[in-house]
C-alpha cells in the first residue's frame, strides 16, 4: 500500500490562513487522501516499513519537513527540503491564481481559459520541482506531486 492515509499540517508560528487558503488546503487534502501514490524507496541498505503512511508537513528553520510514519504511527522517515527551489514557482503560482480569481469576476471565458492554462502550467512546474527534490527520498506520481505542491503553497504562504 504505497500511499498516504493521513496528512497533518503543522502551521504553528505561521500567520492564520485566509478563508481562501484554508479552502485550498481542505480540497488538496481531500483529493490527496482520495487518490495518491507515495512510496519510500530503500535507502542505505535499510528496509522500508510498508505503507500506508501518515504524512506530517511543516516548515522548520526555513526548511520544508516531511515527517513520515506508518499507519500505526511508527517513524518511517523524515527529510528536510530547502524552500529555495520552491520560492519563485510558489510566488508565480499565487500571482497567477490572483489573476485567475480576478478574471473570473470580469473577463470573458476565452481570457479566463488562457489564464487558467497558465495557472495549470505553473502548478505542473511546481509539481515537477517537488518530484525532483524528492528524488531518492520518496516516489510520487504527478497528481500526488500536484496536490502536495498545493499544500506546500498554503503552508509556505498561508
Amino acid at each position: 500500500m504505497n500511499r498516504i492515509c493521513h496528512i497533518q499540517i503543522d502551521d504553528q508560528g505561521l500567520a492564520p490562513p485566509t478563508p481562501a487558503i484554508e479552502q485550498e488546503r481542505r480540497v488538496a487534502i481531500f483529493d490527496l487522501l482520495e487518490d495518491n501514490s507515495f512510496e519510500l524507496p530503500p535507502r542505505e541498505g535499510r528496509t522500508v516499513p510498508p505503507g500506508p503512511y501518515r504524512l506530517g508537513l511543516s516548515i522548520r528553520e526555513g526548511r520544508l519537513v516531511f515527517d513520515i510514519a506508518t499507519e500505526g504511527g511508527d517513524k518511517a522517515a523524515e527529510f528536510h527540503l530547502s524552500l529555495g527551489p520552491f520560492r519563485q514557482v510558489v510566488k508565480d503560482y499565487f500571482q497567477i491564481c490572483e489573476s485567475y480569481f480576478d478574471a473570473v469576476k470580469r473577463l470573458p471565458p476565452s481570457q479566463i481559459e488562457a489564464i487558467d492554462m497558465a495557472r495549470r502550467g505553473i502548478h505542473n512546474e511546481g509539481a515537477r520541482t517537488l518530484q525532483d527534490r524528492l528524488d531518492g527520498k520518496a516516489v510520487v506520481d504527478i497528481d500526488t506531486a500536484r496536490r502536495l505542491f498545493t499544500l506546500i503553497c498554503v503552508l509556505h504562504w498561508g
